[in-house]
């Protein structure tokens, strides 16, 4: 008799084994987790939500912690990206792993699960389809659960059975809608993720009963839109490992992963606009254009916080032409800047007619940046999501750059630990979120 899709699913989980070169991934990821996590986590960076996080669930437990772990690490939305889960699966994946390490030192375990985890979630996202993002759902939130539990199945040695109900129980929790994007919200989606995969894990562990079959299938064909392939769920598992190919992208900018490459058209075009001798003053309209529907994250036009504007197109756009850049510090939760919001102003978005849709491929997202002078004079620029991707992120100059924020630590440890070769580094990196 062949095994149910959930019955190979949980298989693979449990019995392969990834090689040193995934592993070595794996440990890019963890330093980028905790360059996203730490402004957050210590007080460096204002977040009024961590307080009410604090009081309502304290840390302490595993689940309360995961919690508060995939909050601190989404919280500023600088967290890594997954191209097939079209999510964040770190903080997800890493926040319910550390939230169950304690003071275990045992680095090996916690990376396995962590590759397991992503792949997971790769495959998750390739099996629930494009649609489900486009009907509204936050695949941080409702996949990375599910990619979490089994990475907490393979870190606990869950048994077979254990596995399947751990992910049954996931999937039954699997909640958050992108209409959240832009608040408080989204980051504590990644936490109740995290928390919901460390719950399921530990009762199935404790043998709670839940059915092991059917629950996977039933939350891809309601969240799939009759598009998921519930196949890929296990086709081609870990060839390439899903840590390695496509990769985790890690992100330069703060914002939205759907303004990048716009951002980097408008870096390049302030560049051109100043070699030539005209000011930002100059410009009479700013025109942007895309797939239908590669606008679905950054949605909002006329952000009111710093928050709200990591998702609007328009704003970081006028961001990048007026600063040069794209900094940390002007996506808090302080209200948005007056010269850059008037500059947002004469953004105009269009969808372009003659691409095809972003649902159908998301990969051949690009950016078509337009500015019109006062003069009538136009000067352009395309940047393709493959380029913006293709470039690599320097995690130590980004790790460095977050600690500056942080004099009460010692920089230097914080690095060394972050590369998890010597011992005692993983209590002490996740004492540091608490």
């Amino acid at each position: 008799m062949s095994l149910s899709i959930t019955a190979q699913f949980a298989h693979l989980i449990l019995n392969s084994q990834p090689d040193q070169t995934a592993l070595s991934a794996a440990r890019h990821g963890v330093k980028d987790y905790f360059a996203c996590a730490l402004p957050i986590a210590r007080g460096a960076l204002s977040d009024a939500g961590l307080a009410a996080i604090g009081t309502t669930f304290p840390p302490n437990g595993s689940e309360n912690r995961a919690l508060r772990y995939g909050y601190v690490s989404h919280s500023l939305d600088f967290d890594d990206y997954h191209p097939a889960l079209r999510g964040h699966p770190s903080t997800v994946v890493l926040s319910a792993l550390l939230a169950l390490n304690g003071e275990s030192d045992n680095v090996t375990e916690l990376l396995t699960a962590y590759v397991i985890g992503v792949e997971a979630a790769g495959r998750l996202g390739l099996a629930a389809g494009t649609q489900h993002y486009v009907l509204g759902f936050h695949s941080t939130a409702t996949l990375g659960a599910v990619a979490a539990s089994a990475a907490v199945a393979r870190y606990l040695q869950l048994d077979q059975r254990q596995t399947q109900i751990a992910l049954g129980l996931a999937a039954t929790q699997a909640a958050g809608l992108r209409s959240q994007f832009g608040s408080a919200t989204k980051p504590l989606h990644a936490g109740l993720a995290a928390r919901n995969a460390v719950n399921a894990a530990l009762l199935a562990q404790a043998g709670f009963i839940g059915q092991p079959e059917g629950v996977l299938d039933s939350l891809l064909a309601s969240h799939g839109d009759g598009r998921q392939k519930p196949e890929c769920l296990t086709a081609g598992w870990g060839a390439p490992w899903r840590i390695l190919q496509p990769g985790l992208e890690f992100k330069r900018y703060p914002t939205c992963g759907g303004t990048h490459s716009a951002a980097e058209a408008a870096l390049a075009l302030r560049e051109r606009l100043l070699e030539q001798g005209d000011a930002l003053a100059e410009i009479a309209l700013v025109e942007v254009s895309f797939p239908p529907g590669a606008d679905t994250a950054p949605y909002i036009r006329q952000p009111a916080t710093g928050v709200e504007a990591r998702f609007s197109l328009e704003y970081v756009i006028a961001d990048a032409l007026y600063h040069g850049e794209v900094a940390l510090t002007h996506y808090g939760e302080q209200p948005v800047d007056a010269a850059i919001a008037a500059l947002a102003a004469k953004v105009e978005r269009h969808a372009d007619p003659a691409a095809p849709p972003d649902a159908l491929d998301p990969e051949m997202r690009f950016h078509r940046l337009t500015l019109t002078l006062q003069d009538g004079r136009q000067i352009s620029d395309i940047v393709t999501r493959k380029q913006t991707a293709a470039r690599p992120t320097d995690l130590d100059a980004k790790l460095r750059a977050i600690l500056q924020l942080l004099p009460g630590l010692e920089g230097e440890s914080v690095i060394r630990d972050c590369a998890l070769m010597s011992p005692g580094a993983l209590p002490r990196l996740i004492a540091l979120l608490n």
